[in-house]
């Protein structure tokens, strides 16, 4: 695998951990402390801080451009979440479904592509996949499934999520 291979890996990634980020911060603003997942969604959030804070970490040392999307990524995710709080609970859980389903498929074809190169960061990676496997887990749990017309919020979100993954990768 080459550098360019790499470094679009670290600023795709810089990217979906900002963008997580956002996600719970709409969540929350919407969700506050009044509901019985608000703890689970801080926590995540916080792991998805600490994810965010290595790969900006890793965009320094390595000298990686983040993506020139980022302005994006601060309204569209805060509006994602934002609004799937909205609708309520379940919603907000499946949108924390969908995405976390998505970046366990992305991580993985990134392990599958890295091999055996670049050790360091299939490490942060394969980690912080099982972070996020975690938080799918966590929000079907807590009723992500039930929410209004879940296949096509599911589904559009997924989509939003590789579509929003091939532009952090490129821009």
């Amino acid at each position: 695998m080459n550098t360019k291979a790499s470094e679009r890996m670290v600023r795709v990634d810089q990217a979906g951990e900002y963008g997580a980020t956002r996600i719970y911060a709409g969540q929350l603003a919407v969700l506050g402390d009044r509901t019985g997942i608000s703890g689970e969604v801080r926590h995540m959030a916080e792991q998805e801080a600490e994810h965010l804070a290595k790969f900006n970490a890793l965009i320094a040392e390595r000298g990686v451009r983040p993506t020139a999307l980022q302005p994006f990524w601060n309204v569209a995710g805060f509006a994602l979440g934002a609004a799937t709080a909205l609708i309520g609970p379940k919603a907000a859980m499946a949108c924390t479904a969908a995405v976390e389903e998505e970046i366990d498929r992305h991580y993985t074809q990134q392990l599958d592509e890295l091999g055996g190169e670049d050790p360091e960061l299939a490490s942060m990676i394969a980690d912080f996949r099982e972070d996020e496997r975690a938080h799918r887990d966590a929000a079907l749990a807590a009723g992500a499934e039930q929410a209004p017309a879940y296949p096509l919020l599911s589904g559009a979100i997924r989509l939003g999520c590789r579509v929003a993954i091939r532009l952090a990768e490129r821009i």
